[in-house]
């Protein structure tokens, strides 16, 4: 453990438009966030440009890059220059008709620390990303930088407590989550706040269940489907960072916003020794949970 406390900014914002004006807008709120102490930068899930998943469509594979690669850099160099940890989000490029949704760490001298592969991929109207991400094939490995070892998780691992657990087992510091969720705009207000509220809900229970804190950065901002007749999707934001209990740390709203907030690591030794439900698993009596069903 280098510091007891890191300062992180979660960058919830709208797409700017293209890579380059999205790129450019991370790095005018680094440099911001940085000349204020922070040294974990979050960036939200696919941030390069629009949420293209809406739809299905083949020109979309022309945006996918390798790693390293043309983004991995330019964020690569930002890292280094203010000398930042960046977890960023790429549609990444392996081979023709092999991509993935991966998020890339870049180390706050520039290298590029590791990468994860989402590996809970979703096919939901309006999210049809099974047609162009392969599942993950990193497994649930965190991820060791100057900060610490991070456990970074993709959008649609958000809802799996397996996710979580295993980041943890596996030596995690904090739990981190790029995502892209909003809703329906057809959706009345009472669903809305259903959704939020369980998506809120099941994070802080992976902080609480696994003893480490979480952070979570999600997209702004209305973005219409290329289909005329598709509702589009209204990302809610609402990017957030709880402690191992589950408390609120720092939270935003459904504004771009850049939230700046203090992790004091040190809490989930404490947190841990009054609540230690990894010495309590039952690690024998779970082997059904390798199972889809039990009939």
């Amino acid at each position: 453990m280098s510091t007891p406390s890191i300062r992180a900014a979660l960058l919830q914002h709208a797409d700017q438009g293209g890579a380059a004006a999205n790129l450019a807008y991370i790095a005018d709120q680094t440099a911001a966030a940085a000349a204020r102490g922070a040294q974990l930068i979050l960036l939200q899930e696919l941030h390069n440009g629009p949420y293209f998943c809406q739809t299905e469509d083949t020109a979309q594979f022309d945006h996918a890059e390798p790693i390293p690669g043309p983004s991995s850099e330019r964020l690569g160099a930002l890292a280094a220059r203010h000398r930042v940890v960046i977890v960023a989000s790429l549609f990444e490029r392996r081979a023709a008709g092999l991509c993935h949704n991966t998020a890339v760490v870049l180390d706050s001298d520039g290298r590029v620390a590791g990468r994860y592969r989402k590996m809970h991929i979703p096919d939901d109207p309006g999210f049809h990303e099974k047609f162009y991400f392969t599942p993950g094939d990193l497994g649930f490995a965190p991820i060791d930088t100057s900060l610490g070892r991070l456990g970074v998780l993709v959008c649609w691992d958000q809802w799996y407590p397996e996710a979580a657990r295993l980041m943890a087992l596996a030596g995690a510091e904090f739990l981190l989550y790029p995502t892209a969720i909003g809703w329906d705009r057809r959706d009345d207000a009472a669903e809305r706040q259903r959704q939020l509220d369980a998506w809120l809900t099941i994070q802080r229970a992976h902080a609480v269940a696994n003893g480490i804190p979480l952070l979570a950065c999600n997209r702004v901002g209305f973005e219409a489907s290329p289909q005329a007749a598709a509702p589009g999707i209204a990302f809610w934001g609402h990017s957030f960072a709880c402690g191992p209990q589950g408390e609120w740390l720092a939270r935003t709203g459904g504004d771009a916003e850049t939230l700046l907030v203090d992790v004091d690591r040190r809490r989930s030794e404490s947190v841990r020794r009054i609540w230690p439900f990894l010495r309590d698993r039952r690690i024998d009596a779970y082997a059904d949970l390798l199972r889809r069903f039990v009939d």
